[in-house]
């Protein structure tokens, strides 16, 4: 494989476990709250490791074995840079604990409204959709956009259980907060 398709495979060993990990969690937070250690063992272990075994077995599918061209190179590249940028936006924001779910898991926490979550409500999901865009651009194979396509179902998902999780837990305060602060395209206002 090339350093691109390698790159591409890092970056789809990030980012397409998201999903799964979620379904582990969401949808049995209040079982997962008796085990909160267990959680995390069972969410990486049906997230990581089969996307791991997938991504080995069929890496001969999934990745080109010459250079992309510049037109796939340049861009794939640069949509990686702006996920790491937002992800380093998203972790000084919400921090580590919060980004495995130690909230939900707890049932407490508060709306993040500061730095970037004052323009969108979910710029994780958003910057780990371009960088597996990215990561299609420099893998240089049709299959992985079907997989892109795949992870975007269920993405979405996800989203809507986040969201009604957020929903019981804060009320009237969250549905403000999503009135006035769209899911995935910022709004720009005139002098910011």
């Amino acid at each position: 494989m090339t350093v691109p398709a390698w790159l591409a495979a890092l970056v789809l060993f990030l980012q397409l476990p998201i999903p799964l990990y979620w379904f582990v969690l969401h949808p049995l937070r209040v079982f997962w709250r008796r085990y909160p250690r267990a959680v995390y063992a069972a969410g990486l272990s049906c997230s990581w490791l089969p996307v791991t075994i997938a991504l080995v077995a069929l890496h001969r599918k999934l990745f080109a074995d010459q250079w992309p061209s510049a037109i796939r190179l340049v861009p794939g590249l640069a949509l990686i840079v702006v996920e790491a940028w937002v992800f380093g936006r998203v972790r000084r924001n919400l921090g580590t604990a919060r980004l495995v779910g130690k909230t939900e898991l707890e049932g407490a926490g508060e709306i993040e409204r500061g730095g970037i979550y004052s323009r969108i409500r979910h710029p994780r999901y958003l910057a780990s959709f371009l960088a597996i865009l990215g990561a299609c651009l420099l893998a240089g194979t049709h299959i992985l956009y079907l997989v892109a396509a795949l992870w975007l179902a269920l993405m979405a998902v996800i989203i809507a259980l986040e969201e009604r999780e957020m929903r019981h837990r804060f009320g009237a305060a969250y549905r403000d907060y999503c009135r006035k602060v769209p899911r995935f395209f910022p709004k720009w206002e005139s002098g910011s």
